[in-house]
């Protein structure tokens, strides 16, 4: 890694996206769907916020583990092109680079189907001492997909990190229901940041309220948590209180990213010292322009822009 700053490190999850455009339904046994276009694209919440972070003039770097075959240099070249740092991207002739093949219906919420491949090795040791010290944010994003890296890793890394100064911020994915105690009970304590979507956060404590379940993981130990609700909005509770915010009414073209551009908004509100509420008018505008173009990370604008958005658009919050 570089020497200087890096306002974000994003550790976890790395992956090629074959994104549909979206279809009118979805084809029976032995047919044939024609959608407009198949992208190739960027994917994986480590990778997703990395390509955010520079797309808003910030400084980030990507840790995870890709394999070096054609998807895995398909990844590298978006990245470098994108000004991400790679050098503590774990690159491995062992193994296929995660993918996913993302299907999205006309009026639907967006369909997986998901191959973990390298991710599934991903670990914390290249992210040394050396690297926190000179990153304001650590986002770890896609925990809880993979059994790597551990509860263990993760807990020592946000220790880590947390005793050098830097801001921790958490985001898994969970892939079925079940009981995922053994990888929160001693990682949510220190997490900054916890910042669910209200399904991923129903799976995990089995509460369909978002401010309960926001409240649930506060008492688990999370300074913050965030619960990112779709269409219908996103909840704050931390040490200050709490808030609700609507969000944005925008045509959903494909809702892939949308958390991970939420969390990248979200984020630039931190590095900016912003109020409670500017973070989640900033997390909500990035939210809204991603879902209005296919890809992950297609939509997210400049940070001028999403600026602008954001203080443009009357975006109502309420205290709670």
């Amino acid at each position: 890694m570089t020497a200087g700053s890096l306002d974000c490190l994003c550790a976890g999850i790395v992956v090629a996206d074959h994104v549909c455009a979206p279809i009118p339904e979805l084809p029976g046994p032995g047919m044939l769907a024609e959608t407009p276009a198949l992208h190739l694209s960027i994917g994986g919440c480590a990778a997703n916020c990395a390509v955010n972070m520079t797309r808003l003039g910030l400084s980030a770097a990507v840790a995870g583990t890709i394999g070096n075959d054609t998807l895995g240099r398909f990844l590298c070249e978006v990245l470098a092109e994108a000004g991400v740092d790679c050098s503590i991207l774990d690159t491995r002739d062992d193994l296929a680079t995660s993918a996913t093949q993302v299907i999205n219906v006309q009026g639907q919420d967006r369909r997986f189907i998901h191959a973990p491949g390298a991710n599934s090795h991903f670990t914390t040791e290249r992210i040394t001492d050396d690297v926190l010290r000179r990153t304001r944010i650590l986002y770890m994003g896609g925990y809880c997909l993979t059994p790597e890296p551990t509860a263990d890793r993760i807990a020592d890394l946000f220790t880590r990190a947390r005793n050098l100064g830097v801001t921790t911020v958490l985001d898994v994915v969970i892939p079925a229901p079940g009981d995922y105690s053994d990888r929160l009970d001693t990682v949510l304590p220190v997490t900054d940041y916890f910042v669910p979507n209200d399904d991923e956060a129903r799976l995990l404590c089995g509460l369909a309220n978002p401010i309960e379940q926001a409240r649930l993981f506060r008492d688990a130990g999370a300074r913050h948590v965030v619960i990112t609700c779709g269409s219908r909005g996103s909840v704050l509770l931390g040490p200050e209180g709490g808030l609700k915010a609507h969000a944005h009414e925008v045509p959903l073209v494909d809702g892939t990213g949308g958390g991970d551009a939420f969390a990248s908004g979200f984020i630039l509100a931190l590095l900016d010292n912003a109020s409670p509420a500017d973070c989640l008018r900033l997390g909500s505008a990035a939210g809204a322009c991603c879902v209005q173009a296919t890809g992950a990370t297609t939509g997210m604008p400049d940070a001028t822009t999403l600026r602008q958005l954001a203080a443009d658009t009357a975006l109502a919050i309420e205290s709670l």
